[in-house]
């Protein structure tokens, strides 16, 4: 009888055990959806909140979509998938691409795979997909054998540094570019998106109906980088107090001048591609103090010699 009982408690504490473990991994959905920085491979940017603003409906429809007003060209590329296919950009015109920077190391990317194969399906004729597989340590063969097992059913190649340069950085996996039928990139997600946000933009730039508004934004840097000179806030830099002329000035500088962390980017270019960069906020304050700090130019006299 006590033995029958410590089997029935076993079972009890290992099916609690389950649902717990269950329940952590939707909560742990749920946030990746709303913070799509985390638990990828790079900090939280302000790509991710600028981005954030293609927000839900409590039902989980979506209310807008955003779209760049002045998108930029895709950067072109002539490569060849892992089956020795050539990928090139010229022949995605006619079709919304999708451009997903991966890895097979990312589980964020490892997550939404399932939701790229399903949406690939659905709009195939009108959607093109291609993943790019960052893995620096491993082999396209490696590589194929990962898309292989996981019936990966759109175009994988391998990606480069220079790639993701030509595309203004890949601050975290995955990170995709969101591009219009005639070439242009009109979105970039950084993170781990509900699949819902690339179907309904999908949908929008087809020409097919959506329950959301479509809205525009001037592309200050949060897709291309270097759209960053025309920025007049970065996040993070307090510009309280400056008149338009040292506020000029001083974008001038962060547009200018290289962040001291490493990044290779501009100060202006930090503070948008990782807002989390205590180098790049000091960067900025020490120059905003210096700026206040100076004692005002003289007035130019206007009386008679």
């Amino acid at each position: 009888m006590k033995k029958s009982l410590i089997v029935v408690v076993i079972l009890v504490a290992v099916a609690l055990a389950g649902l717990a473990i269950g329940m952590t991994g939707m909560r742990a959905r749920r946030l990746m959806a709303n913070h799509p920085g985390a638990g990828s491979a790079g900090t939280s940017t302000a790509v991710d909140k600028a981005n954030r603003n293609n927000a839900t409906n409590d039902n989980g429809t979506l209310r807008v979509i955003r779209f760049a007003k002045n998108p930029l060209p895709a950067p072109p590329f002539l490569v060849n998938d892992l089956d020795g296919n050539f990928v090139s950009t010229a022949a995605w015109r006619g079709k919304v691409v999708m451009l997903n920077f991966w890895a097979t190391w990312c589980p964020p990317c490892r997550e939404e795979i399932p939701e790229l194969i399903s949406l690939a399906n659905r709009y195939k004729d009108r959607l093109q997909i291609i993943g790019v597989s960052m893995d620096d340590d491993a082999t396209p063969e490696d590589v194929k054998a990962f898309v292989h097992k996981a019936g990966i059913n759109y175009p994988i190649v391998m990606g480069s540094q220079n790639i993701a340069a030509e595309y203004g950085g890949v601050p975290a996996l995955p990170t995709s570019f969101i591009l219009s039928t005639d070439g242009h990139v009109v979105q970039k997600h950084v993170g781990l998106y509900p699949v819902r946000v690339y179907e309904n933009e999908v949908r929008a730039l087809i020409g097919l109906p959506v329950n959301a508004t479509v809205e525009t934004f001037e592309d200050t840097g949060q897709i291309f980088l270097k759209n960053a000179a025309r920025a007049t806030t970065l996040p993070g830099v307090d510009f309280t107090g400056l008149t338009s002329t040292q506020k000029t000035a001083l974008l001038k500088r962060f547009n200018s001048e290289t962040c001291t962390c490493g990044c290779g980017l501009t100060i202006a270019q930090c503070r948008i591609n990782d807002t989390s960069c205590p180098v790049s906020k000091q960067l900025a304050a020490k120059m905003i103090k210096e700026t206040t700090s100076r004692p005002p130019a003289p007035a130019a006299s206007t009386a008679n010699p």
